[in-house]
């Protein structure tokens, strides 16, 4: 049987093959407890180490701290909770986050916390205006995702941290980035991050595993208590074989020639819906993700009836059991064309003539339903 054309990427992306490789290796072989004193646990601590070099590289940094953790739900539970303090201090986030980072931000606000969320653009950017309206010198924390989980708008990192710097000069500033490492440049050098989250299994590594990026460990607490490993920040026996193959994934992605191949990619697939006035095409910066609407079928029906042939999704995974769409509905898309909406998701390693196949097939399934329904 065929397998289908794989265009959730922003879901999960497929693992290297040779991942599985370092697992097993590791897990097997060279599987020594990184936190244990005798040599061989040393030099498999050693590796952590370079790892952590990896990350820095890719966020091109030559400082700071990279904290391992269980995935992106995780490193951003720890940069939220692990940055708040007691007092009058406030809490700022778009209102363009992913769940793991909206629901922790809503649980703040249960707990008695001044949370403000800022609203996004049509573009799907935060509205850099309104956020400017709500720093002052009582934010202790500003986080705000770098890619849109579900319209691939990027935020602008320059921007948000000469606000940052201007009006909130005492606040820590988070990053989600689990749609931008490793698929688009990222350069943290000359911003005022101080947090930055990352997944493996979104840049074809193993899921499972993550890691946090801490400018300054000091400046966060611990929201997991045991063993003392990862600095004193996240306790727990660190999963060796899953960070090894990380950095497999890491070091094997060229993200400038990657980025231009998936540009390539999603120009050729969406030449294929130019013209058609029954679907709207939510354009956006990374070449990673696209929003497209079908009028008159629901997506979730386009989705069902595609997945033999295209795999699709109506968004991100986390929230996709409930109804409707926070983010899209925040950059102002009525009930209709949310409801008609599909999320595609590429990844640089599909070939030209499978997106354009897969394009063509959802055009062909599109118009069949529209026939049977209009």
């Amino acid at each position: 049987m065929k397998e289908p054309i794989y265009l959730d990427n922003a879901g999960t992306t497929k693992m290297f093959e040779e991942c599985a490789d370092v697992i097993k290796d590791y897990a097997c072989k060279h599987f020594y407890n990184p936190s244990a004193g005798y040599a061989l646990a040393i030099q498999n601590n050693k590796l952590l180490d370079s790892v952590r070099n990896s990350v820095l590289n890719k966020l091109n940094l030559n400082k700071g701290n990279v904290i391992f953790t269980s995935g992106a739900t995780e490193s951003n539970n720890l940069a939220i909770k692990g940055s708040v303090r007691n007092g009058k201090w406030e809490y700022v986030f778009s209102a363009g986050e992913h769940p793991s980072v909206y629901k922790t931000a809503l649980d703040l606000q249960l707990q008695g916390a001044v949370v403000h969320f800022v609203p996004l653009t049509a573009s799907g950017e935060i509205d850099y205006e309104e956020l400017a309206k709500v720093l002052n010198d009582k934010t202790r924390l500003i986080s705000i995702i770098h890619v849109s989980n579900e319209t691939g708008a990027i935020n602008d990192l320059q921007k948000i941290s000469a606000l940052k710097k201007k009006l909130s000069p005492k606040a820590l500033l988070h990053i989600d980035g689990v749609q931008a490492f490793c698929k688009i440049p990222v350069d943290l050098s000359k911003t005022e991050v101080d947090l930055y989250t990352i997944s493996a299994h979104k840049f074809h590594g193993p899921k499972g595993v993550g890691a946090l990026f801490v400018k300054n460990k000091e400046a966060l607490k611990p929201i997991v208590f045991g063993g003392e490993q990862e600095f004193g920040k996240r306790s727990g026996t660190e999963n060796l074989p899953a960070i090894i193959a990380m950095q497999y994934a890491i070091e094997k992605i060229d993200v400038q020639k990657n980025y231009q191949n998936t540009q390539i990619l999603k120009n050729i697939f969406l030449e294929i819906f130019e013209g058609n006035e029954k679907i709207k095409i939510l354009e956006t910066q990374s070449p990673y993700i696209v929003s497209l609407s079908f009028e008159g079928v629901n997506g979730e029906t386009l989705m069902r009836a595609l997945e033999k042939e295209v795999i699709i999704s109506t968004g991100s995974a986390c929230s996709s059991k409930h109804a409707g769409n926070r983010i899209l509905e925040n950059i102002g898309l009525n009930k209709d064309r949310i409801k008609s909406s599909v999320r595609i998701s590429f990844n640089a390693y599909l070939t030209e003539q499978e997106v354009e196949r897969a394009g063509k097939m959802i055009l062909q399934v599109y118009n069949e339903i529209w026939e049977k329904v209009k």
